[in-house]
C-alpha cells in the first residue's frame, strides 16, 4: 500500500463515501450544506448526489421553500439501500442480525450452548441467514453485499482457557471460518475479531458529538475489547490488535494474572459455582448471600484489573474515554464502573491526566450487529485505500 497512488475512481470512490457519511449523520441535509461541509464545489456534490441515487443509496425529500436563497432538497440515506448480515459464533452463544444501510437491525437470533460445534453452527447460519434474508424483496435482495462474521480467537485451541470438547480440536482445526460461512450461505464473508466487532457497534451508537479515540472493554464469556484511535478502528494486520484481555496485570494478592483470568464472566461464573450458586444468581434482584459476597469480591478484582489495563493503555496510546460494557445487569455494570474509576484515581501519574471511564450504550455484546457495521462501513463509508472496491 505504501507505493499505491490514487487512481481517479478512487478520488471519485473518496467523494462519494464523504458525502454519504455526513448524509449518515445529518440527515435531511441539502446540497449547499454538503458542499460546504465536504469542501467539495457544488457541481462536484449534484453529481455525486446523481450517482449515489442511480445506486439506490439515498432518497430526496420534498423541496423546501421560503427560506432565502435557493430552495433546498433534503437528502436522505435510503434505508432499503443496503443490507448485511452480522454474525457472532461465540464462546457460548451465536447470534445472527439483519441491519440496514441506516445502523436500523430488520432480525435478530441467538442461541446458547456450552461450546461452538464445528459440525453443525455453520449449517444454522445458513438455516437462520436464509430466513432472514427471505423476507427481502427482489429488489432488496440485490442489495444484499454479504455477510461480517465476528469471531474470538483461540476457538478449537487446547491452550484456552475453555479447552474444546472431545473432537472439536480436530474439526476447528481444519477449517477456515470465514471460507466455512462463505461456502455454507453463499455470500461474501469477513471475518473480524469479536471485540473489534463489538467496539465498532460502540461507535456508531454513542450519540454525537462521537470521541474521536476511545478504549472499548467487553465484559463477556472473556473480556473483549477494542481501540479507536482518530475514528479508525484498530485492527492491526492480523485482525486482532487491541486484545486487552490478554494483558498481565497484577491481582489484589501481588500475583500476575491475565486480564481473561479476572475480570470476565467466565471468570464470575467459576467463583459462583464454588459457592454453590449458578450465573443466574447475580440476574436476581435480591441474590443470595453466597451470591453476593462472590459479587463483591468479583468486582473488587475486576476493577483492579480494569484500571490497570485502562491506565496502562493510557500510556501508549491517548484517547478521551475508556466505554466499559458488560453482559450484566445495569446496577452491576454501575458498580463495577465506579469501583474502576476509584483504583484509577488512586494510581500515581506521571503528567498525564487520568482517564474518563464511562459505561457503554448497549448493555450487551454488539459483536454480530458490529460484524455487519463493520462490512457496511469498508463498502460505502471508509475512505481507506484498502477498503476500496471493497
Amino acid at each position: 500500500m505504501v507505493g499505491r497512488g490514487i487512481q481517479p475512481i478512487h478520488v471519485r470512490q473518496t467523494n462519494q463515501r464523504a458525502i454519504l457519511s455526513v448524509i449518515s449523520l445529518q440527515p435531511g441535509i441539502s446540497n449547499a450544506e454538503l458542499s460546504r461541509v465536504t469542501q467539495l464545489a457544488p457541481q462536484t456534490v449534484s453529481a455525486v448526489l446523481v450517482d449515489l441515487e442511480r445506486a439506490h443509496l439515498i432518497t430526496r425529500g420534498e423541496v423546501l421553500r421560503g427560506k432565502r436563497g435557493q430552495p433546498a432538497t433534503p437528502v436522505f440515506l435510503n434505508p432499503d439501500g443496503a443490507f448485511c448480515i452480522g454474525a457472532e459464533i461465540g464462546w457460548n452463544h451465536i447470534e445472527i442480525c439483519l441491519v440496514g444501510i441506516g445502523t436500523q437491525v430488520l432480525a435478530r437470533y441467538r442461541r446458547d450452548y456450552d461450546y461452538p460445534d464445528a459440525a453443525t453452527v455453520f449449517d444454522e447460519l445458513r438455516t437462520v441467514s436464509a430466513q432472514m434474508t427471505g423476507k427481502l424483496t427482489a429488489a432488496q435482495k440485490r442489495r444484499l453485499i454479504g455477510l461480517g462474521l465476528a469471531m474470538p480467537g483461540g476457538v478449537g485451541d487446547t491452550s484456552s482457557l475453555i479447552p474444546p470438547p472431545p473432537g472439536q480440536e480436530e474439526l476447528w482445526g481444519a477449517l477456515n471460518a470465514a471460507e466455512a460461512a462463505a461456502a455454507t450461505t453463499g455470500l461474501k464473508v469477513t471475518l473480524f475479531n469479536d471485540g473489534s466487532a463489538a467496539c465498532w457497534a460502540e461507535r456508531v451508537a454513542l450519540p454525537a458529538p462521537r470521541p474521536l479515540s476511545f478504549v472499548y472493554l467487553l465484559i463477556d464469556t472473556f473480556v473483549g475489547a477494542g481501540i479507536v484511535a482518530e475514528n479508525r478502528l484498530w485492527e492491526g494486520f492480523s485482525g486482532n490488535s487491541a486484545n486487552l484481555g490478554s494483558m498481565l496485570v497484577t491481582d489484589l494478592e501481588g500475583h500476575s494474572r491475565f486480564v481473561h483470568e479476572v475480570a470476565s464472566l467466565h471468570a464470575l461464573r467459576a467463583q459462583l459455582a464454588a459457592a454453590g450458586c449458578p450465573l443466574s444468581a447475580v440476574h436476581e434482584d435480591n441474590p443470595p448471600a453466597a451470591a453476593r459476597a462472590v459479587l463483591d469480591k468479583w468486582i473488587a478484582d475486576a476493577s483492579f484489573a480494569l484500571a490497570q489495563t485502562i491506565i496502562n493503555t493510557a500510556r501508549v496510546m491517548e484517547f478521551e474515554r475508556a466505554v466499559v460494557e458488560a453482559v450484566l445487569p445495569g446496577p452491576i455494570i454501575a458498580r463495577l464502573i465506579e469501583a474502576t474509576r476509584e483504583h484509577i484515581g488512586r494510581f500515581p501519574t506521571l503528567g498525564r491526566h487520568s482517564p474518563a471511564v464511562a459505561a457503554g450504550q448497549l448493555g450487551r455484546s454488539g459483536a454480530a450487529e458490529g460484524a455487519a457495521l463493520l462490512r457496511m462501513h469498508r463498502r460505502f463509508f471508509s475512505r481507506e485505500l484498502a477498503h476500496m472496491d471493497a
